[in-house]
């Protein structure tokens, strides 16, 4: 692994907004960060934890902030996220909400990560991880952190759905600057590729074509 921009992290609380591309993803975030401030990932929206092989290793592990569907879910597990930040935690979000393929893609990002910074008053980091699409043996993970992005003070109110917008934008902008230069490796064979697709979840129901260089806007399929 190839960590660029560490200088970059603050020093308290923030969201790590990652780019996502591989279940491993995660591991390369915990590597990337220091053990302190401790870490933790909002999701995933699961009913049971204890189901599944990777709904099992996070629960164990104590780094996520799982929250079951519906709305009521939600708000529970915003409060948590609330509660961590404030105490000086880091929360870090798959902001696409879903594993996309291409390195130099990122799809629209949910609205989630930028309503919980301005919500806590809390930085935004954007990281990018490239070199996961495809895995192999001695193959290199790039993380690269941009500059943090700093929400404007909402005061008492709630954040508006354009503050939520605008902040959005300016997070998806800055992931997709960092992973522009990335090549996309040529696809793994024999334990590789199994590795790669292991514990892969694709809605489309199998893994999507890269689409064209600049056009992962509309990059879903």
């Amino acid at each position: 692994m190839r960590l660029e921009g560490a200088e970059l992290l603050p020093s308290g609380p923030a969201i790590v907004c990652f780019s996502h591309q591989n279940w491993v993803d995660p591991f390369f975030v915990i590597a990337a960060l220091p053990g302190r401030p401790r870490i933790h990932f909002f999701g995933p929206e699961q009913e049971d934890m204890t189901h599944g092989v990777r709904n099992r290793l996070m629960r164990w592990g104590g780094v996520a902030v799982p929250y079951r569907p519906g709305r009521r879910g939600l708000v529970a597990a915003t409060r948590r996220v609330e509660e961590l930040l404030t105490r000086g935690d880091r929360i870090a979000i798959a902001g696409e909400g879903r594993i996309h393929a291409g390195e130099a893609v990122i799809l629209p990002l949910l609205e989630g990560p930028a309503y919980m910074a301005l919500r806590s008053g809390v930085p935004i980091v954007p990281m990018a991880i490239n070199g996961t699409s495809w895995l192999a043996f001695r193959r290199q993970v790039r993380v690269r952190v941009g500059p943090p992005i700093q929400p404007s003070p909402i005061g008492e109110d709630r954040p508006t759905p354009e503050a939520v917008s605008v902040l959005t934008a300016r997070v998806r902008d800055a992931l997709l600057e960092l992973v522009d230069d990335y090549p996309d490796p040529p696809r793994s064979r024999w334990i590789g590729g199994r590795l790669t697709e292991l514990f892969n979840d694709w809605p489309e129901g199998s893994r999507p074509q890269v689409p064209p260089r600049g056009d992962s806007a509309g990059a879903t399929s």
